[in-house]
């Protein structure tokens, strides 16, 4: 966790960031209404079209307070990620497999005890 103070304000936010928050929206809704609406223009063009709203929205939200938020948390969390230590490739194998053999057993399990049920109600129905 971050050693800084941390500073909580209202969660409705100020009227600029409801603004933004519009805004945002507004545009990323506006690609995709552009992806619908031009149907004749090629695909790439059109998705082109959604992609620039989207990147168009973000944008904008990450000039709102929620957005300086949210690339404090992801750059805390780059940083933390630095100090996970990862599983060697020999290590992950090992656990992959250790996955793999349990699932199965388990699967195996299930369909007996759904073998047995469908038995069960097989020879119920049958009397």
């Amino acid at each position: 966790m971050n050693s800084k103070a941390e500073h909580h304000k209202s969660s409705g936010g100020n009227a600029g960031d409801i603004v933004k928050y519009v805004v945002a929206l507004l545009l990323a809704a506006g690609g995709v209404f552009a992806y619908i609406w031009f149907e004749n223009w090629s695909g790439p063009l059109r998705a082109g079209v959604v992609v620039a709203g989207l990147i168009a929205g973000a944008a904008v939200f990450m000039l709102s307070a929620k957005g300086v938020q949210t690339r404090e948390f992801l750059s805390e969390s780059r940083f933390e990620l630095r100090k996970v230590v990862w599983p060697t490739r020999e290590e992950a194998l090992k656990t992959t497999w250790v996955v793999m053999i349990a699932v199965l057993i388990l699967s195996l399990i299930l369909s007996g005890f759904d073998w047995m049920i469908q038995a069960a109600v097989k020879f119920l129905l049958a009397r």
